[in-house]
């Protein structure tokens, strides 16, 4: 396996991470700028060169989506598993990351492979297939695979529910589904997904003007749209303690209360120190039982993006007609999307200050995930496997971002077990600067779906 991902997996890997595929989301001219189909196009010539003989490998799109890449390998068993990954990235944020490194600049600095996109999540494809390739190597049985490999995740995945009802008939019925696009409170073990939170965004906008006024002219009668703003923005959130409202809040099932109070008791376990602080910054709260419960039940609200807005060198003294602010809220496993769109909607526009124009905008509703217990044979594979390559427990646990596709695949597959993991360790920095692959985790956790695949052709 080590040979597998230095020799082979590795230079392909800071190939894909010097294209800058960015999701439809970011990037609306994904489909004349040929990005994506480079990205594609070069995982799928791998997997050419390097698949098993019998393996199926096929580029899969319709007019205006996101390409898929299918691999299909006969298994020497009953069943079928289905793996996932994605290939689409996050904005690169030029001019964040520290120097000598880059969103397109693939380093390698001991365990580490920087570049936007390795751990978030190009690494999925090559842990799935060369799980497979190590059992054929060793002559051990696995179930027929079915892997998937998307590139609209990070917009939401709009594409993917498509694709599985077009593909349904050759995907057939899993036993089981993995996905290598979460991730893990240290590099020294197993740890597997549990819950995933929802989330719900748009554009709030609101005008008081139709164009800029001097602001020592309008100030004073004029109300402030940015305060506007801010008075919106209180009724979903307390701005001393930023708790959201009761209607975002669910009752956190016994059994996550106690899988976080495990993972809070775990030696050396610190989820507040994997954060870049800005220098005297305190986190919401120091109780390490309440962080968890806080990242991965409890709602929140970020503003991601203002418009309205000049730059600091253009902002003259003047009353602005218009702000506008990008909401993202996190929600709950177990909350509607749709619905908690609506309230929110009803709760930013209803009776406007001053009689403001005000307007919300949806852009993404997701609902989240909540896992089916896992059976006591799958518990018992996921602990050996993590015994076997890290040399210690596995660990159960919620997440506090969210993966679209998974409420779609429980839908489509409502009997399969459900295998969720990753490499996003402490400091990785999925979709902000300095982004890296954990080389050795994804080694181990290449290992670890090698054992899993084993264990239930057996």
């Amino acid at each position: 396996m080590d040979q597998l991902w230095e020799v082979d997996i590795l230079p392909t890997l800071m190939d894909y991470i010097r294209i800058p595929n960015q999701s439809p989301a970011f990037d609306p001219e994904w489909e004349t700028n040929g990005h994506m189909m480079r990205a594609v196009q070069l995982a799928y010539q791998w997997c050419k060169d390097h698949g098993p003989d019998d393996m199926t490998a096929e580029i899969f799109s319709s007019p205006h989506r996101t390409p898929l890449l299918i691999l299909e390998i006969p298994g020497q068993s009953e069943g079928t598993v289905l793996l996932y990954g994605h290939l689409d990235k996050q904005p690169p944020l030029e001019g964040s990351w520290r120097d000598g490194l880059g969103p397109q600049n693939p380093v390698r600095e001991g365990d580490k492979l920087y570049g936007r996109g390795g751990a978030d999540d190009g690494y999925a494809m090559f842990a799935s297939l060369g799980a497979l390739l190590l059992l054929r190597e060793q002559g051990i049985p696995h179930p027929r695979c079915f892997i998937l490999i998307e590139c609209a995740e990070e917009s939401g995945g709009p594409d993917l529910s498509y694709y599985v009802t077009q593909l349904q008939g050759r995907i057939g019925t899993p036993e089981l589904v993995v996905c290598l696009d979460s991730s893990c409170g240290n590099y020294e073990q197993l740890w597997l997904t549990t819950s995933l939170r929802g989330i719900i965004g748009g554009v709030l906008t609101i005008s008081v003007l139709t164009e800029e006024v001097h602001s020592g002219d309008g100030s004073g009668i004029v109300p402030s749209s940015f305060r506007i703003a801010r008075t919106l923005l209180e009724r979903i959130e307390d701005h001393h303690t930023g708790r959201i409202r009761d209607e975002f809040q669910v009752e956190i099932p016994k059994e996550c209360l106690e899988e976080a109070q495990t993972v809070a008791k775990i030696p050396g376990f610190d989820p507040f120190s994997r954060f870049p602080w800005a220098p005297g910054t305190t986190p919401v709260t120091t109780d390490t039982l309440t962080g968890v419960i806080n990242r991965t039940w409890r709602p929140a609200l970020e503003i991601t993006g203002a418009g309205g807005l000049p730059d600091l060198g253009n902002a003259g003294n003047v009353l602005r007609p218009n702000t506008a602010l990008t909401l993202s809220m996190r929600i709950p496993p177990t909350l509607d999307a749709q619905t908690a769109g609506k309230t929110l909607k009803g709760m930013l526009e209803s009776e406007p200050p001053y009689g403001a124009q005000v307007h919300y905008q949806e852009a993404w509703s997701v609902t989240g995930w909540q896992a089916p217990r896992f059976s006591s044979q799958l518990d018992s594979t996921l602990q050996d496997a993590s015994q076997h390559f890290f040399g210690k427990p596995a660990i159960y646990y919620g997440e506090g971002f969210s993966i679209p596709f998974m409420s779609d695949l429980v839908s489509s597959f409502p009997d399969a077990q459900f295998i969720v993991t990753g490499v996003l360790g402490p400091h990785a920095n999925a979709h902000g600067p300095n982004e890296f692959l954990h080389i050795e985790m994804a080694k181990k956790i290449t290992l670890c779906i090698a054992e899993i695949l084993a264990n239930q052709a057996r």
